[in-house]
């Protein structure tokens, strides 16, 4: 197994622990599952990379790393719920795209087809990424919590324009 899969397992390793700490009562905690949190998003960036850069892409990496990087937003996002950090129906939606765009990407590959992110989807991702790192944080500031309604919305935008984009780019996948 190459250091790229050993990344993205780690990923996927690291998410129970990351909710064991978002959900433990003591103020600290917030902090360690923001410090996990940071570390798996930083491992979804350098497991490409390297994959890429030292020529170690494989059939498992590009299958689990964006299952992982799924895993990692959708268990986070679910947990705000919980929380009552952000509206459930947000949730679903974001996770519903998650769902189509999947579905769409297996569509593609039994047709030979490879469909690489695009640019709306890696700008939402990140954005996703942020608004998370703040919601752990739950900062009790009015501005901060602005913040997070911004990062909540934009995200559910970005999350309808990247499926918007995916799709018409690629709608010659579903025909015959």
């Amino acid at each position: 197994m190459n250091l790229p899969n050993k990344l993205t397992i780690l990923r996927v390793i690291m998410i129970p622990f990351f909710l064991v700490f978002l959900y433990m009562e003591a103020s600290w905690t917030k902090w360690v599952a923001l410090g996990i949190f940071i570390v798996a998003a930083i491992t979804d960036t350098l497991d490409g990379q390297i994959a890429r850069r030292c020529h170690l892409v494989t059939n498992f990496g590009k299958f689990m790393d964006p299952l992982a990087d799924k895993l990692l937003v959708c268990s986070a996002l679910i947990a705000f719920t919980d929380l009552h950090r952000m509206p459930g129906w947000i949730v679903i939606v974001i996770i519903a795209r998650e769902f189509i765009i999947s579905g769409f990407r297996l569509i593609a590959a039994e047709k030979g087809v490879v469909i690489a992110a695009g640019w709306w989807g890696k700008i939402k991702t990140t954005v996703q990424m942020i608004m998370v790192c703040f919601l752990i944080a739950n900062l009790s500031s009015q501005f901060i919590y602005y913040l997070e309604q911004v990062l909540i919305y934009a995200s559910l935008a970005l999350t309808i324009i990247s499926l918007l984009d995916y799709l018409i780019k690629n709608r010659d996948v579903l025909k015959g």
